[in-house]
């Protein structure tokens, strides 16, 4: 088994030199592990692809995004077809937008050099957000085997429109920020924020605006797909009171799935409020260990499991999406409007969320009352 951790610059020499001085001719045990980054757009991925399929097989190549390895993003599948109440209602008729978010309260320590050339669109919207929206967003596939499942991944990316700059919120941090970074060149327009509005063309999901959020310096670190409901029809309650149901996944931290809802009020009255349904795996399984991502990425390398691995494909049809915003990005030098470092986000995120559909009241913060201190 071979991990690559490499810059772009020497990959092509490192892993041709692999080929002939430490692989043999024959049907070996190989495995390739490649981290990121796969390319920077559609024509160096293209490339980078090709020269891997002239020296490895696609079943010895291991490309590796350690979103796939975490506990809820493989707990997703599970959540939509192994539960009869949600698959049903997990469409156009009764999902008003998902909003798949990532959040970190630090910056870019120690990462600057590596960051600015690439932003926050490659670093993580392109792969981690795009992982986790095709396996939100795909039908059920025949079985669980990696071929099946990738395919219908693969079938998400194609039904997904290249995104124009109207569908982009870019952002940069400013006070103690980004630009602080001694390393950072101070004509810099790299964005440390990006906010991206998708569509999927299908009969599934038409019409439904897909938000893809990532940001460093925020207010906090935290992963999630948050999935909210159409309002409830023919409400006989007065107006405003009833809220949009959401179904929320916590990536990290403290992994938990949570629900959302309303209920009456305790006491004489017949008044609603929010609350929710909480699973926190802090106190369901205590005394369970979660695998890190990588421990259980490894395993699965060993095992000859390429299910949670990125297929050859998917990287092309993921870069399709994003290659022409990128390219407008560097070619017009378009500049990132600076928001607070620590803030939660910039405005204008949030004004066009709300013009695309989702509906944000600020009534209610799920609080996991088994949170580690």
């Amino acid at each position: 088994m071979f991990y690559l951790a490499l810059p772009p610059s020497v990959f092509q020499d490192v892993t041709t030199q692999l080929k002939e001085h430490c692989m043999d001719d024959g049907n070996s045990w190989t495995r390739v592990v490649i981290e990121k980054p796969f390319g920077c757009d559609t024509e160096s991925s293209a490339e980078l692809s090709s020269h891997l399929a002239k020296l490895f097989r696609e079943d010895q190549i291991y490309r590796i995004d350690h979103y796939l390895g975490k506990e809820m993003v493989q707990n997703l599948m599970v959540l939509r077809f192994g539960n009869r109440i949600f698959n049903p209602s997990w469409n156009r008729d009764n999902i008003a937008s998902v909003v798949i978010s990532f959040k970190e309260d630090i910056g870019t320590q120690g990462r600057a050099g590596y960051f600015d050339k690439s932003g926050i669109i490659r670093d993580v919207m392109q792969n981690h957000l795009m992982q986790i929206l095709t396996l939100v967003a795909m039908e059920k596939p025949a079985s669980l085997s990696a071929e099946d499942i990738r395919d219908e991944k693969v079938k998400v990316l194609k039904s997904i429109k290249s995104l124009r700059l109207e569908d982009v919120v870019l952002e940069g941090d400013s006070q103690f920020g980004y630009l602080d970074d001694e390393s950072v060149p101070k004509d810099s327009i790299t964005p440390t924020y990006a906010l991206a509005v998708l569509r999927i063309n299908n009969e599934r999901w038409d019409g439904v605006p897909f938000f893809l959020r990532c940001g460093k310096a925020l207010n906090e670190r935290k992963t999630e797909v948050r999935i909210q409901y159409k309002e409830v029809p023919g409400d006989i309650y007065p107006d405003g009171k009833l809220k949009r149901t959401e179904l929320v996944m916590r990536v990290q931290p403290n992994e938990a799935v949570y629900i959302k809802l309303m209920t009456k009020k305790p006491g004489m009255g017949f008044a609603v409020e929010e609350t929710e349904l909480d699973l926190s795996y802090n106190a369901r399984y205590k005394d369970i260990r979660l695998p890190d991502a990588y421990e259980r990425l490894f395993l699965e390398v060993i095992m000859g499991s390429q299910i949670n691995f990125v297929r050859t494909d998917e990287l092309d049809y993921s870069w399709r999406i994003f290659t022409p915003l990128l390219n407008q990005i560097e070619t017009e030098k378009i500049k990132p409007v600076n928001y607070v470092f620590g803030s939660r986000g910039p405005r204008e995120a949030d004004e066009l969320m709300k013009n695309k559909g989702f509906v944000f009241t600020g009534t209610y913060k799920w609080v996991s009352p088994h949170s580690k201190s």
